[in-house]
């Protein structure tokens, strides 16, 4: 039988091969920014830094390896670190007390150190030799130099005359002064009798005095026959009958010989002369009052361009070490070093500059114009004192650059190791000047705080790398941190910066604010027991370093997208043409806001069509189209304050018809007038 044929298979066909799924292309990894400097391993090894790691493992058997973890145990252990601050600095004093934080869950209401008796300017005052304490340099080209010895004499004869004259404790010494050897010395003594020191320019016309003074009541007032700035001299002793007749606190009123002003003829009876007021005192040994940790030491004042400035009361123990620490641990200031800062007594810098002494350090006081004749007056400074620290503005690096100075080439600057930078942003393009134009091996630390808290908050660390237009550390002791509007921390956005935990130099509170509730508002409403400081920032994934891209309160916010104001002023201001500009938001159609621009532009340079389209180009190509303003309007001056900060809100006011309630805090208040009614702003 034949056999079944066996079913044929069908022919197996060949699929086609599905096409293989393409792997999502990896997110390449964001190259490391390179370092513009970074610290050799000796200068690391030498430091304060580490040297003061050591000390926190001898004492608390903890070994934070750099300065990130150096911080994080610092805001972990905060009563550790404050000890250890206070130790390492050999901070004077009658007693610390056995402890270290009371209630320090509670913002306002945590206290440092509550049984500690000291006196800031013993602190001040270590020492009595024939080494150089202070130098000043004038811009009428007076040059003087004081010892220790001196400098300690004069503040002994300055303290039996104060306390002569009525000052008790808990009273206030003001001083209405350039920033001179004596300023200083004032201050001084009216602390080591356990007075309260404030101080203002002698730029601020009569109505600026009284609107700070005249809040405080001061038993002493201690002026200048006048001032030099720009080449030319002024007279302060003119105003001073005026002042007087409304401070109706002031037993005595010394004028300090400086510019060589004549005395009025209707001087007011309690004037009388520095040397007048000295001369029944011989000196001699200060007996310091020994003070609470909490006792007011300074009134610092707000600007005051929204309203009479508040009165902000900082304590002495609080200032001490937070400035010893910033000196010490953040800028490396070791005994011996000559430290400068460029400000005026009416900026917080002043206050944070003389606290140098308490480091051993010879203090650089410069009073004029930083431009007159030509510039290179500072860099003059540098070489011929042999300044370790130079301390200025944002402000003042661009403007170098801007007029065309290379340090680098004419200067030697080979004692300069550290430069400190505040006021308003460092914007990036400044940090590439200075190490191309002014010093290559050189610590630049960008750093921020306010009269807030005397301090700062970011600031710079010696032991580690500086970033293009990065800030490179929050403070040691200051649980600094980025909130957003739901108060959630966040990294790589912007947003709030806060500190979550108390820290010393919180002010004592408000003068005149019995119930605290104006301290509460300005720092502790938006926040429940969090310090909310009313910068808009942001912190770094990758570096951990920070930004600042400008005030809360003069944020912009077109379509309801918030942007810093700084994020403007850096491009606007790499362009040539462009001096310097201040930005608003405008209220305008439905609601909405829209941005505005005003640029200062170079002599003999005019905005035309392609002028405004060049500005708008650089702004959308290096942000987002946000942020391109609506209008660029030229101005021929643009306002700021007398520490020389520029006044967004002030200009905002006036652009929307509102007054400006305090121009006696503007160094130029006419300008404000260059905004009013403009055309260009009504379509």
């Amino acid at each position: 039988m034949a056999s079944k044929a066996k079913p044929r298979q069908p022919k197996k066909v060949a699929r086609p091969k599905k096409p293989a799924r393409k792997a999502a292309p990896k997110k390449a990894k964001a190259a490391a920014p390179k370092p513009l400097w970074q610290p050799g391993p000796v200068r690391v090894a030498s430091s304060n830094i580490t040297t003061f790691l050591t000390q926190v493992e001898q004492d608390w058997g903890a070994k934070p390896r750099n300065y990130k973890a150096l911080w994080r145990w610092s805001v972990d252990e905060p009563a550790k670190f404050w000890t250890s601050v206070w130790d390492y600095c050999g901070v004077v004093a009658e007693t610390r007390g056995k402890r270290a934080l009371a209630n320090p869950t509670k913002m306002p209401g945590a206290k440092f150190f509550p049984d500690a008796k000291l006196n800031f300017a013993q602190n001040l005052l270590r020492r009595r030799d024939s080494g150089q304490a202070m130098v000043f340099w004038g811009e009428d080209k007076v040059r003087r130099s004081l010892t220790w010895g001196e400098v300690y004499d004069t503040v002994s004869r300055l303290a039996q005359a104060l306390k002569a004259a009525g000052v008790k404790v808990g009273d206030r010494v003001a001083g209405y002064l350039p920033n001179l050897p004596e300023t200083a010395m004032a201050m001084m003594a009216a602390n080591s009798i356990g007075a309260i020191w404030s101080s203002c320019s002698p730029d601020f016309g009569v109505q600026g005095v009284l609107d700070r003074f005249g809040q405080i009541e001061p038993t002493v007032l201690v002026t200048c026959d006048g001032y030099y700035y720009g080449g030319k001299a002024f007279s302060s002793i003119d105003k001073l009958p005026a002042i007087l007749a409304k401070l109706p606190s002031v037993k005595a009123a010394v004028v300090v010989p400086y510019a060589g002003a004549a005395p009025v003829a209707d001087a007011d009876p309690r004037t009388v002369t520095l040397e007048q007021f000295l001369a029944p005192f011989a000196p001699g040994k200060i007996a310091f009052e020994q003070l609470p940790f909490d006792h007011p030491l300074f009134v610092m004042f707000s600007s005051g361009t929204t309203g009479v400035p508040k009165c902000i009361v900082h304590g002495q123990g609080g200032t001490l070490l937070q400035h010893l620490k910033e000196h010490r641990l953040h800028c490396d200031i070791k005994p011996g070093d000559r430290v400068f800062y460029f400000t005026t007594c009416g900026w917080m810098m002043w206050n944070w500059l003389i606290t140098a002494l308490a480091s051993e350090a010879t203090l650089l006081l410069y009073d004029g114009n930083p431009f007159y004749p030509d510039g290179n007056i500072l860099f003059d400074y540098a070489d011929a004192e042999g300044m370790t620290l130079f301390g200025t503005s944002a402000k003042y690096i661009d403007a170098v650059n801007k007029g065309g100075l290379k340090p680098i080439e004419t200067h030697s600057l080979k004692t300069v190791r550290a430069m400190t930078s505040t006021g308003s942003p460092l914007v990036p393009e400044s940090f590439d000047f200075v190490y191309r134009a002014i010093k290559k091996d050189l610590h630049l630390a960008s750093i921020s705080g306010g009269t807030d808290i005397v301090s700062c908050f970011v600031l710079g660390d010696p032991t580690g790398p500086v970033y293009r237009g990065e800030i490179q550390a929050r403070g040691l002791g200051l649980a600094v941190d980025v909130f957003n509007d739901e108060g959630k921390p966040v990294r790589g956005e912007k947003g709030e910066l806060v500190c979550t935990k108390p820290f010393p130099c919180m002010p004592v509170g408000f003068w005149g604010d019995t119930d605290g509730q104006k301290y509460h508002n300005a720092y502790f409403a938006r926040f429940k027991n969090i310090w909310c400081h009313g910068d808009y920032i942001e912190i770094l994934p990758g570096t951990d370093g920070l930004v600042i891209h400008g005030r809360s309160d003069a944020v912009l916010n077109p379509g309801g997208v918030r942007i810093g104001t700084a994020e403007i002023y850096r491009q606007v201001e790499q362009l040539d043409e462009v001096v310097e500009s201040i930005v608003i938001g405008q209220d305008w159609a439905d609601g909405d806001v829209r941005v505005v621009l005003f640029v200062r532009l170079r002599p003999n340079v005019t905005l035309d069509e392609a002028l405004t389209k060049k500005i708008k180009d650089q702004i959308r190509r290096n942000t987002t189209p946000r942020h391109v303003p609506a209008k660029v309007v030229q101005v021929t001056d643009i306002p700021r304050t007398k520490s020389g900060k520029i006044v967004e809100l002030a200009v905002r006011d006036v652009v929307h018809g509102r007054a400006v309630k305090n121009k006696e805090a503007l160094a130029n208040p006419e300008a404000l007038d260059l905004y009013k009614g403009l055309a260009e702003l009504k379509s």
